[in-house]
């Protein structure tokens, strides 16, 4: 599960807030929030920082890094391009094996040629167990990785694993720096080095990150120069520094994107997404390790409401980590909103209305805390909009805000109002959510959830090419997920930005849960151009 992307202040690396605000409203070179003349740098407003900015360590694994590239990347349309290969692989027949030819003249910002032996270097390390990265079980797979000569990289796998050629799309590190360092704590980790279209000149924690373009970029030196991404987790303070001219864009919950509707000279970004939003219901808690409590929640929400009303219809119910529509989505499995349904549940299972409405069974109270991360809107909303229908059911729920280092500690017993979502394979996600063998490893199985057959369908989904089997395998999950739900999905959000419209170039993917730093209008601008003087939006 991907909630894990916030952390979060010194005031130094290049400038302050007070600078950005200034550059944005006075520099006529500077952010397109200022006067006329070429705008060569953007500020955007973001809501989580990376925990680190090592591809070792998991940064730039689902690609758009802008410090790094990987061997592929995905392109507006989310299909598969040649980024550091210079084609895509060829795959064996038995599709055991990829192999890449790479691309000629690349090199690193420091001026170093990029070679097979980075390649080698970044996955071996990954697959490294003394390696700190919580992702490693996405390259589950890979058998071992090599080089022919500085051109050439052969991966061999364990198994036919259908999207491995998407994981290729992680970011590749330099040999001759990383490998003389800690993995885990090395200089690497907040100063890396990478092929990208863009340089890190500075990473004042819990304030900002920023770059500059990298000139010898192999795919073009960027036109917009300098970019910054101002961290900023509270959503109403974004809000304010964009309309304020502090910041060029910012991605921003439906109530406060709507504000911005009539300002003629921003444009607002609607991105399609897998992200949802989910409530995980430990199976070590006395009540939510009840699949009953489970059953009943799964009923008791109302998640067209929450489209409806917290959302503003900027999404849809969610019913699982697939989306409804998604091809890997199984039919029949949404869950209609029935009150009744989820008291009869909880009833036959003995969970018996209390003096106070609240239910009770063996002397134990239907109640427990549901944590929620400080700042963010729209979590808050979800999670309350959650307590309120559980009331209803007879399940008394506290929701209580917190930072993640006071999360954290409380999710192997505490149920959370998290995030996931991603692209692709149905593999990508399902696996790291639900795998039991992975139930509190850090944000993978938060609910520690442990379903045999859904552990035999993960595998069997991922262990094969075959289309059909795989379809089978997914279906039996989500199907599992009806019978015995470790978490209740509550709704897939689509994500919105507003831009200053003054540049040719942005656009949207399908985008994962984080979004913002990777994804975003921005995923792409290295390939911003300034628009014409008067070319804004009419």
């Amino acid at each position: 599960m991907t909630a894990r992307s916030s952390r979060g202040t010194t005031a130094a690396i290049l400038a302050g807030a007070v600078a950005l605000s200034a550059a944005a409203c006075s520099n006529p070179g500077s952010t397109a929030g200022g006067s006329a003349g070429p705008k060569d740098s953007a500020v955007v407003g973001i809501a989580y920082e990376p925990e680190t900015l090592s591809p070792l360590l998991g940064y730039g694994k689902d690609g758009n890094s802008k410090i790094f590239d990987g061997l592929l990347a995905f392109d507006a349309d989310m299909k598969l391009k040649p980024a550091l290969a210079a084609k895509l692989p060829h795959i064996s027949a038995d599709g055991l094996t990829y192999t890449y030819t790479l691309r000629d003249g690349v090199t690193f910002s420091d001026g170093a040629p990029f070679t097979a032996k980075d390649v080698v270097f970044t996955y071996r390390t990954i697959l490294d167990p003394k390696t700190n990265n919580a992702s490693r079980t996405e390259l589950d797979a890979l058998k071992s990785v090599e080089a022919t000569g500085d051109d050439t990289v052969v991966f061999r796998l364990k198994y036919p694993y259908a999207p491995f050629a998407e994981r290729t799309v992680h970011a590749i590190a330099p040999e001759h720096i990383a490998a003389k360092q800690d993995v885990n704590t090395g200089a690497f980790t907040t100063g890396p080095i990478g092929t990208g279209p863009y340089v890190l000149t500075g990473w004042s924690k819990g304030e900002k990150l920023s770059f500059k373009a990298n000139p010898t970029y192999w795919n073009g030196a960027p036109a917009v120069k300098k970019f910054t991404m101002a961290i900023i987790k509270d959503d109403d303070v974004r809000a304010t520094r964009l309309r304020a001219g502090d910041l060029d864009g910012a991605v921003l919950p439906p109530n406060l994107a709507a504000g911005f509707k009539d300002d003629k000279a921003k444009r607002t970004w609607t991105a399609k997404t897998y992200d949802y939003r989910t409530v995980t219901l430990p199976t070590h808690h006395e009540v939510t390790g009840d699949t009953a409590v489970r059953r009943a929640l799964d009923l008791a929400v109302d998640r067209q409401t929450m489209v409806d009303k917290i959302l503003e219809g900027a999404g849809k119910p969610a019913y699982g980590p697939v989306p409804t529509g998604s091809p890997w989505f199984a039919e029949g499995t949404e869950r209609r909103h029935d009150l009744a349904g989820a008291q009869k549940i909880l009833d036959e299972a003995g969970w018996k209305p209390g003096p106070d409405g609240v239910r009770v069974r063996n002397g134990v109270r239907a109640a427990f805390p549901i944590w929620y991360l400080s700042g963010d809107k729209l979590r808050q909303d979800h999670a309350l909009a959650y307590v309120s229908d559980a009331k209803k059911a007879g399940i008394d729920i506290t929701a209580q805000a917190g930072t993640w280092e006071v999360i954290e500690p409380r999710m192997k017993t505490d149920a959370v109002l998290a995030g996931g979502g991603s692209p692709g394979d149905p593999d990508f996600d399902q696996y790291l959510l639900l795998k039991s063998t992975l139930g509190g490893d850090g944000f993978n199985n938060m609910a520690w959830y442990d379903n045999k057959t859904v552990d035999r369908a993960l595998d069997e989904g991922r262990r094969t090419n075959d289309l059909a089997k795989r379809r089978a395998a997914y279906d039996t999950v989500q199907r599992e997920l009806v019978k015995n739900p470790g978490y209740t999905f509550l709704t897939h959000i689509d994500h919105l930005y507003v831009v200053n419209d003054a540049w040719d170039g942005p656009s949207t993917q399908t985008e994962p849960h984080d979004h913002g730093l990777a994804s975003g209008p921005w995923w792409n601008v290295e390939s911003w151009k300034p628009k014409p003087a008067g070319a804004t939006k009419k």
